[in-house]
């Protein structure tokens, strides 16, 4: 495989991720270029990984405090005073397996624990199932803290904790 870049997302790459996210939508959420604006800069956190120039990947977080709207988000910031939360990381199936998701969580982990970030929270599906997600998290020491039902249709979450440092 060639060379895996990553670094910080610029506007120059909204196009190429939100079409990463479409391609997942079903697991993560709905998320258009208006959309990826606002969280960009509601966030601490937004990082590509780049193959010969392609964007492979993104992972898109924010720390404890941030002006994010969302239920799971929510669900962390009533329980923990501060963390990092990863809203969603999605790696272009043409590049799974070649362990870019995991290069992704290592810098957040490493950048995390530089802020002082105590632990990385998360959540993924259980319902519809999401076994590969599930997979992925434990191998990177995840623990279920909770389960959250949400919308409509009814989607079930287990939310995850991971200690840094």
């Amino acid at each position: 495989m060639a060379t895996v870049e990553l670094r910080a997302a610029t506007v120059d790459d909204f196009d190429a991720i939100v079409a990463l996210n479409a391609a997942v939508v079903e697991m993560t959420s709905a998320m258009d270029r208006a959309r990826l604006a606002l969280l960009a800069e509601q966030s601490q956190y937004l990082q590509v990984a780049t193959v010969e120039g392609d964007v492979a990947g993104f992972l898109l977080a924010f720390r404890a405090g941030a002006g994010y709207d969302n239920a799971n988000f929510s669900w962390f910031s009533e329980r923990y005073t501060d963390f990092v939360y990863i809203d969603r990381i999605v790696v272009a199936a043409k590049y799974a397996g070649e362990g870019i998701g995991s290069r992704l969580y290592q810098h957040l982990f490493t950048w995390s624990e530089s802020e002082g970030v105590p632990c990385a929270c998360c959540e993924y599906n259980l319902e519809p199932p999401n076994p590969q997600s599930a997979a992925f998290h434990q191998r990177h020491r995840f623990h279920e803290v909770g389960v959250q039902v949400l919308g409509q249709p009814a989607k079930t979450v287990s939310m995850q904790r991971r200690e840094l440092g």
